[in-house]
């Protein structure tokens, strides 16, 4: 549509698509099977602007921690783990968070805002991008072969914005990354849930934390409004959809 809107073909959506994408260009002018009048157009119309990085941290197993400005003295933190097998992005979905579980730092610092698709997405451009420099790969080779939407913020209490960033993740010409790899953790909001199997069922991890619902509600105050038996009746149904055989369960 965008494109359709400059007076352009489709096509042209899929090769921009790639470039920003999966080549990780920021630069119009660089993305050179667009003819010279599209690019000067695209220039003046649209830009291709990365988070700012407030600091990063590399531990000494590579592990690697970004701290993004998204703006208005909010930031978010974005985590790369490096396994043998594979290569693991944390990502965030909202400045702070509104479910306020006690043990969390996060819900401690009460809520800002939803993210943007854009910046959700923006913590994968740069992490995918960023590494592959680092490491001096080609496009065609991968980094990050997981995403884990486990960092600050409930992504499901953003899922308008969340779904679009989802579909990218999973786009043969964006990403390319496997319905089993990509995981959405949630505190348990019932709804979305049923909604996520309907629009974009990728693999599902439940923040359960607590045997019953009284401890659950000192723990994670969501179990006032969706129980742990609605919660699990939902979990239960959501299986008919998953990529994979089980829904992971997280206890701290």
């Amino acid at each position: 549509a965008f494109c359709e809107g400059l007076g352009e073909k489709r096509f042209r959506a899929t090769q921009l698509f790639r470039w920003i994408h999966q080549r990780g260009a920021a630069d119009f002018g660089a993305m050179t099977d667009l003819a010279k009048a599209l690019r000067d157009k695209l220039g003046g119309v649209a830009e291709v602007r990365p988070l700012p990085v407030a600091a990063e941290q590399v531990s000494a197993d590579g592990t690697i921690k970004w701290l993004f400005d998204v703006g208005a003295g909010n930031a978010v933190e974005t985590v790369f783990i490096p396994e043998d097998d594979r290569g693991t992005l944390c990502v965030s979905s909202q400045a702070g968070c509104a479910v306020g579980c006690r043990f969390c730092s996060t819900g401690h610092q009460g809520f800002s805002r939803n993210l943007s698709t854009g910046e959700i997405l923006a913590q994968l451009w740069y992490a995918e991008h960023r590494l592959r420099e680092r490491f001096a790969l080609s496009a065609g080779e991968r980094v990050i072969s997981n995403v884990v939407m486990m960092g600050m913020g409930e992504p499901l209490q953003n899922y308008d914005r969340l779904l679009p960033a989802l579909r990218t993740m999973l786009h043969d010409h964006g990403y390319g990354l496997s319905r089993r790899r990509v995981t959405v953790s949630t505190s348990g909001v019932v709804p979305m849930i049923e909604r996520l199997a309907r629009d974009c069922p990728v693999a599902l991890a439940v923040s359960l934390h607590a045997p019953t619902d009284a401890l659950r509600e000192h723990l994670v105050p969501l179990n006032r409004k969706y129980p742990i038996d609605e919660l699990l009746r939902t979990c239960a149904a959501y299986l008919a959809h998953a990529p994979r055989d089980f829904i992971t369960f997280e206890y701290c």
